[in-house]
C-alpha cells in the first residue's frame, strides 16, 4: 500500500481575510505570486479552473486546469489540478485536488493549503516534491510579501 502524499502548509498571515481571499482568488493577485499564472474560474461547483498565463514568446497556454469542487466565499476553495503540457495522460489519478481554507483571527488569517494526494498518480513522488519545495521556497513568500505592500 502506497503512503500518502498530501502537502499541508498551514500560513499565519499578518493580513484581514478579505485581503487574503482577494490575493488567492484575483487574476491580477495570483499573477504575482503564481509564476505569472492568473486563476480564472467563475467559481460555481463543477466549473473550470484554469491558470493561465504566457510562455516566453507571448502565447497564450493553460499551465493548470481543474475543477471546482467546493467554494465557500471567503472560507473555502476546493479544485482539482491537472497540468494538461506535463505529457501525462489526462485520467483521474492524474489530477489531484487543492485546497485552500481561511479561518481569521484577531485581524490575521490563517490560510491552511491542502495538495494531494500524489500518490497514486503518475511521477506522484515528484510532483509532491516539487510543489511542496514551490510552496514552501517561493508561492508563500512571495504571498507574505505582496500582502505587506
Amino acid at each position: 500500500m502506497n503512503e500518502l502524499l498530501i502537502i499541508k502548509e498551514e500560513v499565519l498571515l499578518d493580513a484581514p481575510l478579505t485581503k487574503v481571499w482577494d490575493l488567492l482568488t484575483n487574476p491580477k493577485m495570483t499573477k504575482q505570486y503564481m509564476f505569472g499564472c492568473e486563476i480564472v474560474s467563475d467559481w460555481q461547483i463543477g466549473s473550470p479552473v484554469l491558470w493561465t498565463g504566457k510562455t516566453e514568446d507571448g502565447q497564450e497556454i493553460v499551465y493548470v486546469k481543474g475543477k471546482v469542487l467546493e467554494y465557500e466565499y471567503g472560507k473555502k476553495i476546493s479544485s482539482t489540478t491537472f497540468d494538461p503540457n506535463s505529457g501525462m495522460k489526462d485520467i483521474p489519478e492524474n489530477h489531484v485536488q487543492f485546497t485552500y481554507e481561511l479561518e481569521e483571527q484577531e485581524n490575521r488569517t490563517l490560510l491552511t493549503i491542502t495538495q494531494g494526494d500524489f500518490s497514486k498518480a503518475e511521477d506522484g513522488q515528484k510532483r509532491y516534491d516539487e510543489s511542496k519545495q514551490g510552496w514552501r521556497e517561493m508561492v508563500i513568500p512571495l504571498m507574505k510579501k505582496l500582502l505587506k505592500e
